[in-house]
Parts: structure tokens; C-alpha cells; sequence
């Protein structure tokens, strides 16, 4: 994890090339939240710390004609974006490039000088042990009378409870998104004693939770902010706060149930936040164009940039996959005229559609939510009828009895192909996925070239041969061919060699496998 320190500022960089100002929303509601300290006698100075593309400068430029911004952040895209803005004005914005867990920010602005720093979902970005080092860096500029105004995700925030995927946490609270920028999620103790400990008091605090529901894909989904006001300690109190009576340290908590999706003005709600909550958005999607035989199939994967630390590899196109809807192209008796079912399909499911053209019925199934949602989308996007109506998908998590009986709901008699690529990959998976695939394959007798299969094609990684073997015979499967090292016995020998024997087939590495399993003749 010690890249995403170290690359923390070309992640942000990259996050802004990417998104532009399109990312969040500006922040019309500060007015309304925060308005008594920008209002009043005096021309207001103010530090916005993390200013991104200026959603919350050109806001309070405008509702505040009097005001003067210094704004900063370490991307130099960003920055670039706030110069660029229609609205920006040297004599009133002092725009410019500042690392505040590095850089000494009072060479860049006058000590003691500003009346309000903005911190508005920044802190967040922050790795936690260095979180002190700008909050001191931000106290030099700040007035003895100064205040702080602070907004950011609230530990139990949907997003939070998105990344469950344990190579996306770094520590306690804070994690890595897909696209290598970070997320913290503060709870009331850690945000109260962090600004205790760097010489804050805290003048207010609110928990604000708002449930936001998204009718057209029905999802209701919990967010939650902390909203907080600071002051340096020893500084003469400017808001009126009876603090025997309003104690700080329990917050107030604000419950808002929120109906309208399109009204998004106050928790700062666009598609780019859809991506962090929901894990996948048009703009997290690229289509690929894959040639197989003398078909071009375009399908919506994930983008390279979200899938280095995406939970879900489903929504990835794997070189197995290739191989094995080569194959089946290559040699359509495979699955022609069978039933045919795909475990573990993924969102490309370019095996089940090219099974679909020849097999009597396909079900493509996957136990991700997600990955199936792009499934479909891929599906219509390349199938068309009488293929399309051969071709089912069906959400299936190995090992649950309840997706187990819906599949054979579809088909009673069982499926005589399986096909699985790259499903092997998880240890504690392989049991699950060969328990699955015995409850689904049929078993009944039939003339030995129709005999059920279940086939795989993978890369070994974190599980060996011998596990996948000794998993298989417990469930009652036997090997009886592979490729490219065939069985030394058996009457299949050689006979997924024979699939290659066109010399058409491209196989994308030498480190795939295909093995031939069928249920045991004394079974």
C-alpha cells in the first residue's frame, strides 16, 4: 500500500485529467449551513484546503461579492481547472499548487492572516498519521479568532461498506479506491481527539445521515457525513456556544430521509460519487472489441484504471475466457444441441453467447450483482434472436442451495456442458464451485460422445492441480483429459488436442490449462 502514498498526488492528478469538474457537485448549500461565518463586517479572508475544480470557490465567490480565496491543492490539474473557470479573477482568487503534508503553506500566504479555512471531503484523502501535519501546517495562516468549517464521510457511510474486498483496506477506516485515490471515514472520537491534539476546540458538530433512493435501479442507499466546526484553542469564541449545556463530544444527529434523487444540491451527489457507492458507472465502463473467428464482439468491461483494486473480477475479460469462446467458435459440436451452463460467466460472458448460436439452452450465471447487471447489457448489445432467446442469465453463488434450485427450475433433466473459466483461483472457492456444478450436471446415461462434462480452462494461481483434482474426485468427477499435457490413460486421450487442430486457434499464454472432467463411471 505504500505506492498509493507515494503515487497519492498522480492518482489525483489522473482522477482530475479523467473527470474534470464533472466529479462533484458545486456547493451551493455552504450559504445556507455556514452563511453567519462568511457574512459580517469585513472584508473575509479564506483558505479552501483541496479546492479540486473550485465546486465550493466559485459558489461562495458568488454569494459573497466581498470575500478573497486563497485556494491550494497537490494537483496541478486541478489547480489549472480553478484558473480556467469562467468565473476566476486573480484579485480575487490566489490559486496554487500546495502538498500540505510536505509544504510549508505559510511561504505561499501570510501568517495568521485568514479568517476561514474550508475543508470540505479533503481530510478524507489524507493518510491518517499525517492528518496532524496539516491541520498544524493550516494553524500558522489562521487567525486567533479563525475557524475551521469541516464536511467529510462518516465511518458506516455506504461507501464504506462497499469495500468489503480486504486488499482495498489499508487500516482502520480508510481504504483505496479503484482508481488508486483513498477514502477516510471518521468516527466521532478520532475526529474529535484529532483536532484536540493540533489545538482545536470544536464549536460544533453534527452526524448527518440521508437515504438516498435511486427508483430506476431501486437502490436505497445510506450516506453519512460529519459536520463540524473548529477553532484554535485560546482563541476568543466569535459564535455564541453555552457549553455546559450543548456537550461536544455527543454529537447532535441529524436523521434526513431524502426521496428525491434528482434534488442533490446538499451532500454533494454526482456520477463520480456513483461510482464510490455503487462500483460501477458509464464512465468506470470501456468497451473492447474481441475478435473470435470471424466474429467482433464489443463488450463493457471494467477500465484498467478502476481493476487493479476492483473487488469483483467478474467485471474483467480473462484470457481463459478468450481461449475457451475460441474454442467453442472453433468446434460448435462441443455444445450443439446440449444444455449448456456457464459458472463463474463474468460480465463479458463471451462463452455463453458463442455457446448460444449452436446449444439448445445456456444459462450464464454469476454470483456478483454487478457483473451481471453488464452482463445483460453485453448481451443485448451482441446477441440477437433466435440466439438471444437460447441465452439466460442467472445469479448463482456457489454452494447456495437456494441459487442451486432456481437454475434447475430452468432445466429439470441437468446440463450435459459446464464450462468454467478461470474459477479456480480461490482456494475456498473450489469446494463450493465442484459441490455446485455435481448438484447441476446431468447424470443421466447417454451414448459416450453426449456423455456430461465439465470443462475448465484457467491460469494455476493460488490453487495447484493437485487441490483441483483431489476437490473434483470428492464430488465424484474424474479427469479424463487435458491440454496441452494429456492423461497418460483414458479414451479420451488427446481429444481436446483435436480441438486445436485447425492450427486457427491463437492461445493468448502458454499458462493455460484446459481440463476434461465427466462424473465417474461408478457413480
Amino acid at each position: 500500500m505504500e505506492k498509493y502514498e507515494r503515487d497519492a498526488k498522480k492518482y489525483w492528478d489522473i482522477f482530475y485529467k479523467r473527470h474534470q469538474d464533472k466529479f462533484f457537485k458545486d456547493r451551493h448549500y455552504l450559504d445556507k449551513e455556514w452563511g453567519s461565518y462568511f457574512s459580517g463586517a469585513g472584508r473575509k479572508v479564506i483558505l479552501e484546503v483541496g479546492c479540486g475544480a473550485g465546486n465550493t470557490i466559485f459558489p461562495l465567490l458568488a454569494a459573497y461579492p466581498d470575500i478573497f480565496i486563497h485556494a491550494c491543492d497537490f494537483s496541478p490539474r486541478a489547480v489549472n481547472l480553478v484558473k480556467m473557470h469562467k468565473d476566476f479573477a486573480e484579485a480575487r482568487v490566489n490559486a496554487f499548487v500546495c502538498d500540505l503534508t510536505v509544504d510549508d503553506i505559510s511561504q505561499q500566504i501570510s501568517p495568521s492572516s485568514v479568517d476561514i479555512v474550508t475543508m470540505v471531503f479533503v481530510l478524507s484523502a489524507v493518510a491518517p498519521e499525517k492528518m496532524p501535519v496539516v491541520l498544524q501546517n493550516i494553524r500558522k495562516i489562521l487567525k486567533p479568532d479563525g475557524y475551521v468549517l469541516f464536511r467529510d464521510y462518516a465511518t458506516g457511510d455506504l461507501a464504506q461498506e462497499r469495500f468489503t474486498c480486504k486488499e482495498q483496506k489499508i487500516c482502520e477506516n480508510f481504504y483505496v479506491r479503484g482508481d488508486g485515490t483513498r477514502a477516510f471515514y471518521f468516527s466521532d472520537e478520532f475526529l474529535r481527539n484529532l483536532f484536540k491534539e493540533s489545538g482545536f476546540n470544536m464549536e460544533e458538530h453534527v452526524l448527518c445521515c440521508k437515504q438516498v433512493e435511486n427508483r430506476s435501479r431501486e437502490i436505497v442507499m445510506n450516506r453519512r457525513w460529519v459536520q463540524a466546526v473548529f477553532k484554535a484553542a485560546g482563541g476568543r469564541t466569535g459564535k455564541e456556544v453555552n457549553h455546559q449545556e450543548e456537550d461536544c463530544s455527543k454529537p447532535k444527529v441529524k436523521d434526513i430521509t431524502w426521496k428525491d434523487a434528482t434534488n442533490r444540491s446538499e451532500i454533494d451527489l454526482s456520477e463520480g460519487m456513483g461510482i464510490e457507492m455503487l462500483g460501477i458507472s458509464s464512465s468506470s465502463v470501456e468497451i473492447t472489441d474481441i475478435i473470435i473467428r470471424d466474429d467482433n464482439f464489443k463488450i463493457k468491461v471494467l477500465s484498467k484504471e478502476y481493476q487493479h483494486t476492483c473487488k469483483s473480477t467478474g467485471l474483467m475479460l480473462w484470457e481463459s475466457a478468450r481461449l475457451m469462446a475460441s474454442v467453442l467458435a472453433s468446434n460448435p459440436t462441443i455444445v450443439a444441441g446440449k444444455r449448456v451452463l456457464e459458472m463463474g460467466c463474468g460480465c463479458g460472458g463471451i462463452c455463453s453467447m458463442v455457446a448460444a448460436r449452436s446449444a439448445d439452452l445456456v444459462v450464464a450465471t454469476d454470483g456478483d450483482t454487478e457483473t451481471l447487471n453488464l452482463l445483460m447489457e453485453n448481451i443485448a448489445l451482441n446477441l440477437k434472436s433466435p440466439s438471444l432467446a437460447r441465452l439466460i442469465t442467472k445469479k448463482v453463488e456457489w454452494g447456495n442451495k437456494n441459487d442451486i434450485d432456481s437454475v434447475k427450475q430452468l432445466n429439470e433433466k441437468g446440463f450435459e456442458v459446464i464450462l468454467g473459466t478461470d474459477v479456480t483461483y480461490v482456494p475456498e472457492a473450489v469446494i463450493p464451485l465442484f459441490a455446485t456444478a455435481r448438484e447441476l450436471i446431468s447424470s443421466s446415461k447417454v451414448v459416450k460422445d453426449r456423455e456430461p462434462a465439465l470443462i475448465l480452462c484457467h491460469v494455476l494461481r493460488r490453487v495447484d492441480e493437485p487441490s483441483i483434482l483431489s476437490a473434483a474426485y470428492q464430488f465424484g468427477f474424474r479427469l479424463v483429459d487435458r491440454w496441452p499435457e494429456q492423461t497418460p490413460t483414458g479414451p479420451f486421450l488427446g481429444m481436446i488436442k483435436s480441438w486445436f487442430s485447425n492450427g486457427d486457434l491463437e492461445v493468448p499464454t502458454a499458462a493455460l490449462t484446459i481440463m476434461y472432467f465427466q462424473l465417474s463411471t461408478s457413480d
